[in-house]
This record gives structure tokens, sequence and C-alpha cells, in this order.
């Protein structure tokens, strides 16, 4: 399997991590990346497929309480779509 990272999910993700950078300190910012890093490395195994989305051809991860992943999968290929907020109202 191979991952892509959508513009959005890299905008996405650097978000977090600069909110994350802003407000805690920086242990909490490598464990964010940790989980993140642990969660793709089990998707490009297959080791792990994420609970469906509302919309059906996505999948969403729980990286933190506060953030999740949202991916799709096509044959091979894993497309990282975004990293979204909880606690928001999110379209997915």
């Amino acid at each position: 399997m191979i991952i892509i990272w959508s513009a959005q999910a890299k905008k996405s993700y650097e978000k977090v991590i600069d909110d994350l950078i802003e407000r805690w300190p920086i242990e909490i910012v490598r464990d964010f990346e940790s989980r993140t890093n642990n969660i793709l490395d089990n998707l490009k195994l297959n080791r792990i497929s994420c609970k469906q989305s509302e919309k059906k051809l996505l999948r969403i991860c729980l990286v933190h309480e506060n953030i999740s992943l949202v991916y799709k999968k096509k044959d091979k290929v894993i497309e990282l779509i975004a990293f979204i907020d909880n606690r928001s109202n999110h379209s997915f």
C-alpha cells in the first residue's frame, strides 16, 4: 500500500501541529506525531481499517480524542483527505 497526502491533508495536519506547538509542551506534539505515524504504518500494512464515515467511500481513524484522520482507500492506494477536529461541525 502507498499513502498519498492530499493538499487538504497536509494543510490540516500542519494546522494541528502549529496549534499544538502554540499551546502545549513539545512532548504533546511528539505524541501526536507518533500516534499519526503509527496509524499510517498500520494502514500501509493493512493491519487496521478504521470506521466508515457518513460519506460512504471515506474512513475515519481516531488519532486523539480531539483529532481524527479522514482517508479513502482504492486498490493499493490510501489517500489522506484531512485531519479534523472532532469537536467541530465537519462534513465527514
